[in-house]
């Protein structure tokens, strides 16, 4: 005897629900795609671009020398001469150099080296012999360009049958040894800025933006001080110039903070992932904290030269190691990024108030159309059944409204 299986009318489709999450992936899969090609993108294959550096002495020889290492380099290095030794040490302090090779510590006063034939005359006599040649860098702009410059003068001084002394005219903090730490300190700093974000703008998106603004602000300051901790009492990232690394670091927390919050008006659920390619996929990877842009390709490098990453990352370098060289410069980068989030805020309270005078003229229309329907029809259903639907379907949207945010807040972090 046969059955007949019946279709279960009860069990629940969930096809709404996956269409829901399958929605939602699509953010962390774009995230992962952007983090790819742009971590790998900037860091995967680093050689120089017109990396500058010099040969310090003057004469033939060294004109010789510089040419040499020009010619090998097909345009990685930007090969000059300098004077002297003391001429060399400020181009490496004002980091209009990264490396500067001095062939004869004996003969840099200024004054042209001594002759191949005098030297060898000198050693014949047993007096006057040459120094070791000498690499001149200051690791605490970059260490990876300070180790890409010595890959390449160290074959140099092997040439001469000598080894190679390397003097580091800028060394980061004794706690710091890699100079890395303070683009370590602006990680910390941009995701504290950007995760909060998703909390001001998905938790408060009922306050209005001007308390939003506030928050923001407020939080930036927080966020700046935690990162001025880190620098100084608890890791020792810096001995000195706390306070002005705590400026920095405040206008660049502000700057993103004020940039997302107004994004969030425009984005709502994609601002974590518009807040993540700014401030994360495009800006780790200018900043210069692993390779500076002289190690990168050209659309990095370009970004480096205005993106707030970089923006605090070489004006702290410029306030702590190298005497404020260039430090204005940094600082306007980041007060630009600090408008254009006032500037964004702005807008999106012009485009929030119509929007709410937008809701405010529909919901009279649709109270108007609804007391006339009122008015034209019996009701079908007790008031107290349609209270009851209507209660039960607003716990349902605030429930799926509670699921977003978390959402929100849950990607951001």
């Amino acid at each position: 005897m046969s059955s007949v299986r019946r279709p279960d009318h009860h069990r629940p489709d969930h096809r709404a629900d996956l269409r829901h999450v399958l929605t939602h992936l699509i953010t962390p899969l774009l995230m992962c795609i952007g983090m790819g090609l742009a971590y790998l993108g900037a860091f995967a294959h680093p050689e120089p671009h017109h990396l500058p550096v010099a040969v310090v002495g003057s004469g033939s020889q060294t004109q010789v020398l510089a040419q040499s290492i020009s010619d090998k380099a097909h345009g990685g290095l930007d090969v000059r001469t300098v004077g002297s030794r003391a001429e060399a040490e400020d181009q490496l302090k004002h980091q209009e150099i990264f490396g500067a090779y001095v062939m004869d510590a004996h003969a840099t006063g200024g004054g042209a080296p001594a002759s191949k034939s005098d030297g060898a005359a000198a050693a014949k006599n047993g007096a006057g012999a040459k120094a070791a040649p000498e690499l001149m860098v200051a690791t605490a702009g970059s260490d990876t360009t300070a180790t890409v410059v010595q890959k390449i003068f160290t074959p140099v001084a092997a040439q001469q049958g000598m080894p190679l002394k390397v003097t580091d005219v800028a060394p980061p903090a004794e706690d710091d040894p890699t100079s890395q730490g303070l683009f370590f300190l602006m990680v910390a700093i941009s995701i504290g800025s950007y995760a909060s974000v998703a909390v001001i703008g998905g938790a408060g998106a009922v306050l209005p933006i001007r308390l939003r603004a506030a928050l923001a602000v407020g939080t930036s300051f927080v966020v700046s001080i935690l990162g001025t901790l880190f620098a100084g009492p608890v890791f020792h990232l810096v001995d000195h110039g706390l306070w002005g690394l705590w400026a920095m670091a405040w206008l660049y927390s502000a700057g993103i903070l004020l940039i997302g919050t107004g994004l969030h008006t425009f984005l709502k659920r994609w601002t974590t992932l518009g807040v993540m390619a700014l401030f994360v996929m495009l800006n780790f990877t200018s900043a210069g904290g692993v390779f500076r842009p002289e190690l990168q390709n050209g659309f990095f490098a370009s970004l480096h030269a205005f993106w707030n990453g970089a923006g605090f990352v070489e004006g702290t370098r410029s306030h702590v190691y190298f005497d404020g060289n260039g430090l204005a410069g940094h600082v306007w980068t980041l007060v630009l990024w600090l408008v254009v989030g006032l500037v964004l805020v702005g807008v999106a309270s012009l485009a929030e108030a119509r929007r709410r005078r937008a809701a405010a003229a529909a919901a009279q229309n649709a109270t108007a159309v609804a007391a006339a329907a009122v008015a034209a029809t019996v009701p079908e259903r007790h008031p107290a059944h349609a209270a009851a639907a209507g209660d039960e379907h607003a716990e349902q949207s605030g429930r799926s409204e509670e699921a977003e945010e978390e959402m929100e807040e849950a990607v951001g972090v």
